[in-house]
């Protein structure tokens, strides 16, 4: 019944005080942590407040036992392994950089027969993408393929708004998923990520220190959290991709200059867009701002082309003196989705084979857009509408 866990809540940078006499925590509950229970009850300054309280506090634990074994709904809920292709009962063993862990997800999600599918949607295998000469040769858009370009960006767009409607404390990133796919389905697309190499998944939720990738399963979302939501529809034959990071409830003042600064970084990349641009001035432009701002860059993750293959030519690398080759020209389509952290740049890959994490724990953010090079200039093809939730303080000013 010892607990000798630090009580700093690493995920928000908060102290968190003792449940028994409000002083400074410094332990928190072992089998709080082991149902994965809310953190401020569970925090206590030493041995002998902890000890005080048992008689009444261990009965949280069976609380959560007795809610846990009623709930018929968790019934098939496994955590994912083996990058999407494993299922097991258990959490596994791993050095954890920062205070999240993954929890166990639901079932596939069923797609309706009459939606058409890419070639992946059966197996997990994408067929034509790995070898297709797009991989070495940016594609220049017909006007037929760029208005059905528009169409599903337009899609992908209100899928990602229907998402962010429904973010708040409580609220799973299961659930997230759940609109996202129902969303995409009643538009008549078919949610990319899901089994594209076996991704479990029909959008990613990269939650705090996740940089990309995160796996929608069964943790509630905290108040404090900020939540990244990457949505990319499959429509008429082409996809359409974005992403955007949101507060989840009262977020620390650090989070939202981070989360603001990410934003910052992908609207100064796109405003340098037109014919004639190198694709290396992209992550010259991101970086510079991000390190102004104090933060780094990820490395691993780059933008990419997008039309009919989900990911092609180019690459857009979105650190500075990068080796990123070609220049742009009218009617190419491509994203660019920088990936900002508040610590150190480097980054890790959790047990699930998916989700990549900061090596050091600390928070990261993400912004996405889908963009057409035009004659002039740049057409933001998943472009925010005046419907879009309004929960970006700084587009209020």
């Amino acid at each position: 019944m010892a607990g000798g866990s630090d009580a700093m809540d690493t995920t928000a940078n908060i102290t968190l005080s003792c449940a028994r006499c409000g002083k400074t925590a410094h332990l928190q509950c072992p089998k709080c942590m082991e149902l994965k229970l809310p953190r401020e009850p569970a925090a206590f300054c030493s041995q002998d407040c902890f000890k005080a309280s048992w008689s009444s506090h261990k009965s949280v634990h069976m609380k959560a036992k007795d809610e846990e074994n009623s709930d018929g709904s968790r019934e098939g809920w496994l955590y994912c392994t083996k990058r999407g292709q494993g299922r097991s009962p258990k959490l596994p063993h791993f050095d954890w950089t920062g205070g999240l862990r993954p929890y166990p997800i639901s079932p596939y999600r069923v797609v309706p027969p009459h939606i058409d599918r890419p070639d992946w949607a059966v197996d997990g295998i994408p067929k034509i993408e790995p070898s297709s000469d797009l991989q070495r040769v940016v594609e220049i858009k017909t006007p037929e393929q760029i208005e059905r370009m528009r169409e599903t960006c337009r899609i992908g767009r209100e899928v990602l708004d229907a998402a962010a409607r429904i973010i708040r404390p409580g609220v799973t990133t299961d659930e997230i998923d759940r609109v996202a796919h129902e969303t995409t389905i009643a538009a008549g697309g078919y949610p990319s990520p899901l089994n594209y190499h076996f991704f479990p998944k029909s959008c990613c939720t990269s939650t705090n220190e996740v940089i990309c990738h995160g796996i929608p399963d069964a943790r509630k979302l905290e108040d404090g959290d900020i939540v990244n939501v990457d949505v990319t529809v499959y429509y008429k034959g082409v996809h359409g991709d974005l992403n955007e990071t949101y507060f989840v409830g009262n977020v620390d003042e650090a989070s939202r200059q981070l989360v603001q600064c990410t934003y910052e970084c992908l609207e100064k990349a796109i405003s340098i867009v037109k014919p004639g641009v190198r694709f290396r001035e992209i992550g010259e432009v991101i970086n510079r701002h991000a390190s102004m701002s104090g933060f780094s860059v990820v490395k691993s993750y780059c933008g990419h082309g997008i039309g009919e293959l989900f990911h092609c030519a180019p690459n857009i690398p979105h650190y500075g003196r990068n080796k990123a080759v070609g220049v742009m020209k009218a009617g190419q389509t491509f994203t660019i989705e920088p990936m900002i952290n508040a610590g150190v740049w480097r980054d890790r890959m959790w047990p699930d084979g998916w989700t990549v994490v900061t090596t050091d724990g600390k928070r990261s953010a993400q912004f996405e857009h889908t963009l057409l090079v035009t004659e002039t200039g740049v057409e933001v093809l998943t472009a925010r509408l005046p419907s879009s939730p309004k929960v970006y303080p700084w587009l209020n000013e």
